[in-house]
């Protein structure tokens, strides 16, 4: 059967974005030598601010999932005045700017600022730390988790909480023993597109926290300070990690076929 133009317009264009994605990450994986990977890799700074990136996007998701499983069920199964306009806030993450992200966490964390001063009595350090990395991971990676979790909840049923409710289960019975189980693999998803939105973070962290570095930083200064060469490997390291959570979620999100 002939194809028709339309069929090979959409064709053209995407092999243009293939291309456009892919080509300049191949020669980035492929620039650096495996000696000069191997080098890098043995680099004490280097292997820390992998490390420090892993470890604080991994409790940014941890704090995701604590504190914003119950935001995405009742925005799942609710529906109120104003929840347009939460979903609207909880969505600017996404399009701010981070560097003003950065900015704006220091503007309530210093110590002008009434929770910057009970931040400072109780002995919390914000700039220059790894809590405050962590705040900021955790603000432009929560909106991926709060979304994937709420369509979670929105594609079950909820007949099924009804009937358990009936039988005379509690709420948190219900939610635990039904709803949590059915949407574990939704949530799953979105503490892995957390983690992967926070390994990669840079505008935000670099204001609040050069020190302790993270992998994104220290591939910026090291391409400052001395180029392609010397930034490129770590670059790679870092873009296989991101590039293996990727493989587990597109592993996750695979769908078994309908039986006919």
């Amino acid at each position: 059967m002939k194809k028709e133009p339309f069929f090979w317009v959409t064709i053209s264009c995407g092999i243009v974005i293939m291309a456009f994605i892919l080509l300049p990450l191949i020669e980035m994986m492929t620039a650096p030598s495996l000696a000069m990977l191997k080098e890098t890799i043995k680099d004490k700074d280097v292997v820390r601010s992998i490390w420090l990136s892993i470890y604080t996007a991994g409790l940014a998701a941890l704090i995701s999932f604590v504190l914003g499983t119950p935001l995405a069920y009742l925005l799942a199964r609710s529906n109120f005045t104003g929840k347009r306009f939460v979903e609207g806030i909880i969505d600017l993450p996404i399009v701010i700017p981070h560097p003003v992200v950065g900015i704006a966490i220091l503007g309530v964390a210093g110590k002008n600022h009434w929770i910057g001063q009970i931040f400072s009595e109780l002995g919390i350090r914000i700039m220059g730390s790894v809590t405050g990395i962590v705040i900021v991971l955790t603000f432009v990676g929560m909106p991926f988790y709060i979304n994937a979790a709420k369509n979670g909840f929105e594609s079950i049923s909820p007949r099924l909480e009804k009937v358990s409710r009936s039988l005379g289960a509690s709420m948190f019975s219900t939610f635990f023993r039904i709803t949590f189980p059915l949407a574990w693999r939704s949530m799953l998803i979105g503490i892995i597109m957390c983690s992967a939105r926070a390994i990669s973070e840079f505008g935000a962290v670099v204001i609040v926290a050069y020190h302790p570095m993270i992998a994104p930083v220290m591939i910026y200064e090291r391409f400052e300070a001395y180029g392609l060469k010397y930034s490129q490997p770590v670059a790679v390291w870092l873009v296989t990690i991101c590039l293996a959570l990727f493989l587990i979620l597109r592993i996750l999100t695979l769908r078994k076929p309908r039986e006919e």
